[in-house]
This record gives C-alpha cells, structure tokens and sequence, in this order.
C-alpha cells in the first residue's frame, strides 16, 4: 500500500505499476484451504502459543489483502481484483470452525482473528487492520453482510477495549495466561496510531479516548519503564 499511497500523493505513474504488481499477486496466491474457503497461507512456519506450521492464514491477512484489492480495482477497472476480494471477503464472515477467521464470543461479540489458536486470543492490532479490510470492501461493494459485520466489529471493539488497558501500557491480546500479554513498545505506538485512526473512520469517541490514554502511558517514563521490565 506505500507504493498506492506515493501514487495518489505524486500521481506517478511507477508507483501505481509497483502497487498493481502487488494486487497481481494476490489475485495468483489466493487459494482454497482445507475447508476449501479462500485464503492467502503463508508458507513458513511460525510461533505465537504454539507452532502454526506452513499454510497457516490470518484475519490480518485477508483484510489487508482485500483493502489492497478494493484500491486496485478502484484505480483500474479490472473486473478480476473485484473478483479476487469477493472470494477472500469469504473468510471474513465464516467462522474460525468452517475455515473461515471470524469468531463470536458467548456474549455475542464478534471478532476477526489474526491466529487460528484454540481459544481464541482476540489480537487487537490483527482486528483492526481486518476491521478496515471489512470497510473497503463494504464502500466497493455496498454489500449488507459486509455493513452487518462491520457493524458488528465496531460493536465488539466499544464493548472490549477497556480489557486491553493495563493502567500503565497496552495488552497485545487477551490470551489467558498467568501474566497479562502486554505489547511491546512497536505495538503500543501501533495501537496508539490505529485508534487514532479508527477515531477518523468512525467518530466514535473511545477510540480518540484509548488514543490519548495509551499516548500518555507512552511519554510518561516511569509507565514506560515498568512496562518494558514487566514485558
């Protein structure tokens, strides 16, 4: 997306080529998974609570994936990058279960998970750039299940993220382990920035709320200290 964003800022016309070599990728990646729903895997393996082993995919991913495409075919008409993000929104509205990334809490919250662990871990960055995946697609389209699960993401956001406040630092997720996973210094400054941004997108208060409070955790150096011991 830097090479879209250098496009749209200097209208040149290498960066958009760069861009549009990215979209082609993904149209040729996307592929069925075992419950034969469309995903993009990524073929390494990788640590997070266990070994994911090569193939493993991500709300992250696919969210990102679509925003990616939404621009391509905004920019260019091609019918096949609209194609390309209605088969990976699949994911976006099928549960974790049937293939798919999304999850729905026994109080009726819905998330979008970055990792397909058991259980779920709720990785707020991950739900984030998912949530904004779900938008494009939602402008592209004017689809209402992807109106009702942005809706619903929203919801979920308001309702939780008092739960990622330590009173001192950020949580990265809300695995249930004896100590709480707080984020890292990258993660609470990406925090920091996407409600900022989701306070854009939204108008929602809380949002610019968390904003402001994880940034002053962020400048106050004792908060900041204590966390980096405590991480």
């Amino acid at each position: 997306l830097g090479h879209y964003n250098l496009y749209r800022k200097n209208k040149d016309q290498k960066n958009l080529e760069e861009f549009l070599i990215h979209a082609d990728w993904l149209v040729r990646n996307l592929e069925n998974n075992e419950k034969n729903i469309p995903v993009w895997r990524h073929h390494f393996e990788w640590h997070y609570k266990k070994i994911l082993p090569p193939g493993w995919y991500s709300a992250l991913s696919q969210g990102s994936g679509i925003s990616l495409l939404v621009r391509a075919y905004s920019e260019t008409k091609k019918e096949i990058y609209k194609e390309t993000a209605l088969k990976a929104f699949i994911s976006m509205k099928t549960d974790m279960e049937s293939g798919g990334v999304l999850f729905t809490d026994n109080k009726g919250d819905i998330w979008l998970e970055e990792y397909m662990v058991t259980p779920p871990t709720h990785i707020i960055n991950g739900l984030l750039w998912a949530f904004w995946g779900v938008w494009d697609y939602f402008l592209m389209t004017g689809e209402k299940d992807a109106e009702k699960l942005f809706d619903g993401c929203l919801r979920t956001l308001k309702n939780n993220l008092y739960r990622y406040d330590a009173g001192f630092w950020s949580l990265y997720d809300l695995s249930r382990q004896r100590m709480k996973m707080l984020a890292s210094s990258f993660y609470h400054a990406l925090h920091i920035t996407q409600l900022k941004a989701a306070y854009i997108l939204t108008s929602e208060p809380i949002f610019k709320e968390y904003a402001e409070k994880f940034e002053k955790y962020q400048k106050n150096p004792i908060k900041k200290n204590f966390a980096l011991f405590y991480k």
